[in-house]
């Protein structure tokens, strides 16, 4: 295995997270509709507010990554729902297929990318920032959704 590919199964490794942390899988996994809308006293977010921003976020910086035409969402307003819960299951569950999806995506755009050319369409970043942006801002969502459920008393 040469350094190129053994960064890619680095990054591939901390994109899906788990291993030295828990991963958004398992955050998320046994949650309750009732729970994922649940809001905590003094926190801003609702886990249903946390996973939608981690949705958008992603599937921003992997769109941004693949094409020059994408155009980003007004920030921050766009990239955090108002709704404290989905609208129904099908919605919850539509939100994480796209969260699956959409890392699948960027993953496999790192097999085939040149990781440290800066990309033509941005101001200085190239697909390895982007892969370590994607990585430290799940992994830091994914932390909060943690914290929620243990003061939720849904955390074993």
């Amino acid at each position: 295995m040469n350094t190129q590919e053994i960064l890619i199964s680095e990054l591939n490794k901390l994109l899906k997270g788990g291993s030295a942390h828990a991963s958004f899988d398992h955050a998320i996994k046994g949650l309750s509709l009732k729970t994922i809308g649940q809001k905590v006293d003094k926190l801003p977010y609702t886990i249903w507010q946390l996973v939608e921003h981690i949705r958008i976020t992603q599937w921003d910086m992997l769109e941004f990554s693949k094409s020059a035409k994408h155009v980003s969402p007004k920030w921050p307003e766009d990239y955090w729902p108002k709704e404290a819960a989905p609208a129904d299951e099908a919605a919850w569950e539509k939100s994480l297929q796209q969260i699956k999806d959409d890392l699948a995506d960027f993953i496999h755009l790192l097999k085939d990318a040149d990781l440290y050319t800066n990309l033509a369409h941005g101001d200085g970043q190239n697909i390895l920032r982007e892969a370590l942006q994607i990585a430290d801002h799940n992994s830091y969502h994914t932390a909060e959704i943690i914290m929620v459920r243990r003061l939720l008393g849904d955390w074993k």
